[in-house]
């Protein structure tokens, strides 16, 4: 069986407080759905955590609209490490987050009465899409880009993942990854300059060159319909050191820590992202059959993409339903089809309410 990429599962985003943090992505980008919650110890993120075993909490949350969740991610056998310095755009690894809104005005205006920190006014992209950007509670930069995509129409004001904005030091060798192997084969932009759209962003009066990429096929696989269409955004700064996001730390710190590709065939993925160079920094199918998350279980892996970023492969083997009465969805035995949009409202009985 060929490796199939079946979208965005989630955005890492490492805190400070797991429960301060999953409480504001809550209650103001409405991830209130709990897929997962568990504290346990990173045993084999060793080559990304100074070779140290590390204590952690994590919670996987979701956004009913659809797209990507968030895993909010904190060190609790160490005290995490804020960023030291303001993140710009072009900065090496993922240095803005994306998500999707069906009503990009509506989004605007709610969050500027939150008296979110709105970045810029509403703009197009290159691509034409409309736009803004936002920096979070945590100093985090969100993009919020207009997407028609709905799995289920609610009150919230925006969707889940859409995608991310990653620093590069070359992107004709960042391709590498996000071209040839998580099949970003579509182009949508590709240019260089001073852009308007960008104006407020830290970064923003840099020359870069600035690549827009998509996936030219819907995905597929169980948690497709969810997941939906996703982007790719590189930026390679063209009169400026860039400087790595997690210089001085390690991967959990605050920051946006990696970017997680729900897949299948994982031995098959193997051999590839091996023979094109990049292979496995952390496999968790080599030390046993499938890793148990407490409430969920799969395999996981990682690779590193040329300017440092953490690309990390889901296959998902068993998620809960409905918690309360011991309903778990085992995807063995049930395959790799699509989950039909119906059974993913049973997802409603793990919604956190403020």
């Amino acid at each position: 069986m060929a490796k199939r990429i079946n979208g965005i599962q989630q955005l890492g985003v490492g805190v400070m407080d797991v429960q301060e943090g999953f409480r504001w992505y809550r209650e103001t980008f409405g991830m209130d759905i709990k897929m997962f919650e568990e504290a346990a110890t990173a045993e084999l993120m060793l080559p990304h955590t100074e070779n140290k075993t590390r204590e952690r909490h994590a919670i996987l949350a979701l956004n009913m609209q659809g797209g990507g969740g968030f895993e909010i991610w904190q060190h609790t056998g160490k005290k995490p490490s804020p960023q030291t310095f303001e993140i710009q755009l072009g900065d090496l690894g993922i240095c803005i987050g994306k998500l999707k809104s069906s009503n990009l005005g509506e989004t605007y205006q709610k969050y500027k009465e939150q008296n979110i920190k709105l970045l810029t006014d509403i703009t197009k992209s290159p691509t034409g899409a409309r736009h803004f950007y936002i920096k979070d509670e945590y100093n985090n930069i969100w993009e919020i880009i207009e997407d028609k995509f709905l799995l289920q129409k609610d009150k919230k004001v925006n969707g889940g993942v859409f995608g991310v904005v990653i620093g590069t030091k070359n992107i004709d060798e960042s391709l590498k990854v996000y071209q040839d192997i998580l099949n970003y084969s579509e182009v949508l932009s590709d240019s260089e300059g001073i852009f308007e759209d960008w104006m407020g962003v830290p970064g923003s009066k840099n020359t870069s060159r600035r690549v827009i990429l998509a996936h030219p096929k819907d995905r597929n696989g169980t948690f497709s319909p969810l997941l939906g269409p996703s982007q790719i955004e590189l930026v390679e700064v063209k009169d400026r050191e860039a400087k790595g996001v997690f210089d001085g730390r390690i991967w959990g710190d605050p920051g946006f820590i990696h970017l997680c590709f729900d897949i299948n065939g994982m031995d098959e993925l193997r051999e590839e992202v091996k023979e094109k160079g990049f292979p496995f920094t952390v496999d968790s199918a080599r030390a046993m059959d499938s890793f148990d998350m407490g409430e969920a279980a799969g395999n996981f892996s990682y690779i590193q993409a040329p300017e440092g970023t953490l690309i990390e492969f889901v296959e998902t083997h068993k998620i809960p339903l409905i918690k309360k009465i011991g309903w778990f969805l085992n995807l063995k035995k049930r395959g790799e089809k699509p989950l039909p949009k119906l059974m993913f409202s049973a997802f409603k009985f793990m919604r956190v309410k403020s």
